[in-house]
């Protein structure tokens, strides 16, 4: 019965989400720019397919188990359906081959992890802080 009500008690009840320190990756510039920061500050990059339930999936759970703050690292959030040109250029700078979704975690220059699908949920941050 507890799954009927909700279905049709009309509740407003709303679950908690997490709003994560998201910077839209919208800009070629900002590949360099953040190259340049990754010395002293690791950048993390996650590619996201918006067209795509598996990609979906795996941004709501990667949110959801979130919990390194600004200070630890900058949150880059990729579009890929409207900055494709970013991505590929992406693949091309850190000798990656495209996935999606996909998180690139990025130290002193260089690309050191990087996940896809499930395995994003399965890389801590926290290792390469």
């Amino acid at each position: 019965m507890g799954l009927f009500n909700k279905l049709f008690s009309g509740s407003t009840e709303e679950k908690e989400t997490k709003t994560l320190p998201w910077i839209p990756l919208t800009k070629m510039e900002q590949l360099q720019e953040m190259e340049t920061k990754s010395s002293t500050k690791l950048q993390v990059v996650f590619k996201h397919s918006t067209r795509c339930g598996i990609s979906r999936m795996v941004l709501k759970q990667f949110e959801a188990d979130y919990h390194l703050t600004e200070n630890h690292l900058d949150m880059y959030f990729l579009d890929l359906l409207n900055y494709r040109d970013i991505s590929n250029e992406i693949a091309v700078k850190f000798q990656l081959m495209h996935e999606s979704p996909q998180l690139l975690v990025i130290k002193n220059g260089e690309a050191v992890a990087y996940e896809s699908h499930g395995g994003i949920n399965s890389l801590d941050l926290s290792n390469f802080i």
